[in-house]
């Protein structure tokens, strides 16, 4: 019997813990210490990426990293965790202090993606759609019109 392509597996969390939940217990957390104060959106933010600076330092130099992460110790792999879990607590508290329904905001975007990047279109494709040959085949905007900008392509 052939092995299964490791691509193939669908991987599926051990929890079926709510963005909610989470939410509410970071929110108690900060409120039984009187946090509040220090969690504006700013600081959340820059915490956030603190945290991504720490997750990003367990894959420097390592070179191509495989699904799984066969090649970390078991050590490595929680602390891959701990900083994935710090990630995910200041992004959901980050939605909080800005008052955004995170959940139906990541349901939006999702339906916004499927919109952008259609399967006929993208199939085994990693371009990005405005490099399509049928977005490029469009009529440009006019000088009177800027062209539309994608929040977060890094042009602004």
């Amino acid at each position: 019997m052939a092995q299964s392509d490791p691509e193939d597996r669908e991987f599926k969390f051990s929890s079926n813990l709510s963005l909610e939940e989470i939410r509410s217990d970071q929110h108690n957390f900060c409120k039984e210490r009187n946090w509040a104060q220090f969690h504006p959106p700013r600081n959340v933010l820059l915490a956030l990426v603190g945290e991504v600076g720490e997750l990003s330092e367990l894959f420097q130099w390592r070179g191509e990293v495989t699904r799984g992460l066969p090649d970390f110790s078991a050590q490595e792999k929680t602390r891959v965790g701990e900083e994935l879990s710090d990630i995910l607590i200041y992004l959901v508290d980050l939605a909080e202090q800005c008052e955004i329904d995170l959940p139906q905001a990541v349901r939006d975007k999702m339906v916004k993606n499927a919109e952008k990047y259609p399967v006929e279109r993208v199939l085994g494709r990693s371009t990005k759609y405005n490099e399509y040959p049928e977005y490029l085949l469009q009529e440009a905007p006019t000088a009177e019109e800027p062209p539309e900008r994608e929040e977060g392509d890094g042009s602004e």
